[in-house]
């Protein structure tokens, strides 16, 4: 049985660990947020301490360790703009750390974290969770296999409504979140890097605060994509019946499905990490890369540009 750490508790996907740590029978011993709005602890490890003050947290894990009880994970789900500085807290104590996307905001970062890899002999792993899919797996495994001369045509579409609150918080500032493409499509372009291979070019046709979208060409791909916040953005048909989020992947002009599966994919994740088999640092660079250039690109029109951006300049 581990002993793990959590940073970020009362966070959106902070309930996802909580339950991969309990389903792969390992335990939390220790949790930590600002917000003291973390009851749904009480349904996973109702006996972890809790902390709302990092110095009390950090007191509290540096004295578990010098009594041989040290945590041997520190679970991170805190806002994007402090996973870096958590990872490190995580690998000084002793303890491999398990971060949530994006790993971090800029891909310098991944450099200083592969020092104290070095130095500490401890491990950073991340939660890339369309990596273990089996839809996405043999989607890659297909494309890999086969002989062809020319690219495939990729359009992604992701659009998933958002209230006013989203840009009051800590969400809706760049340079916390990382903006749109990073906090929402940052494990997008991970699984397009993943299926089609290395990034060969990258341009942005739209940057707003609501929304992205630009152009991406992978070793074995051209991909037009979307991002929104935007419940307009929906197309009509969906949103009439009531939908709020619209999600659209196709290859060729075939859609991929995988919206099922998503629930197991944290405690999946668990598992491969728990087996020495998790994604490290270097498996985020290119994704990292990719959404960094897209905060600070010129933004242009020219090249293949998806259908949905025409509709929001119109």
């Amino acid at each position: 049985m581990k002993r793990f750490a959590l940073i970020g508790a009362a966070g959106y996907i902070a309930p996802r660990h909580m339950g991969a740590t309990r389903d792969t029978g390992n335990v939390l011993v220790a949790a930590l947020d600002p917000s003291d709005s973390v009851g749904i602890i009480d349904s996973f490890f109702p006996d972890a301490d809790f902390f709302t003050e990092f110095e009390r947290f950090d007191r509290h894990i540096d004295k578990l360790r010098r009594q041989g009880a040290g945590v041997d994970y520190v679970s991170i789900c805190s806002p994007n703009y402090l996973h870096d500085s958590h990872m490190r807290f995580a690998l000084r104590s002793g303890a491999d750390a398990i971060c949530e996307k994006p790993l971090v905001l800029n891909p310098w970062n991944i450099d200083g974290l592969q020092e104290i890899e070095a130095d500490t002999g401890r491990r950073v792993n991340t939660i890339l969770q369309l990596r273990v899919h089996p839809a996405i797996i043999a989607l890659r495994n297909k494309v890999a296999a086969e002989a062809r001369d020319g690219k495939h045509e990729v359009d992604l579409t992701y659009i998933t409504s958002r209230g006013h609150w989203y840009l009051q918080s800590w969400k809706g500032d760049e340079k916390k979140s990382g903006g749109i493409a990073t906090n929402i499509g940052v494990h997008f372009f991970d699984m397009l890097h993943f299926i089609f291979g290395a990034l060969q070019e990258n341009r942005v046709h739209l940057r707003e605060d609501t929304r992205a979208a630009g152009y991406l060409e992978y070793e074995r791909a051209r991909v037009r994509w979307f991002l929104s916040l935007d419940v307009g953005d929906v197309p009509e048909g969906p949103r009439s019946a009531g939908q709020r989020t619209y999600r659209s992947i196709t290859v060729d002009g075939e859609e991929i499905e995988f919206s099922g599966g998503f629930t197991d994919l944290h405690t999946l994740s668990y598992q491969e990490i728990l087996a020495g088999r998790g994604f490290g640092l270097e498996e985020n660079r290119v994704a990292i890369e990719t959404v960094a250039h897209i905060r600070s690109a010129p933004v242009g029109t020219g090249g293949e540009v998806h259908p949905f951006v025409g509709k929001v300049l119109a």
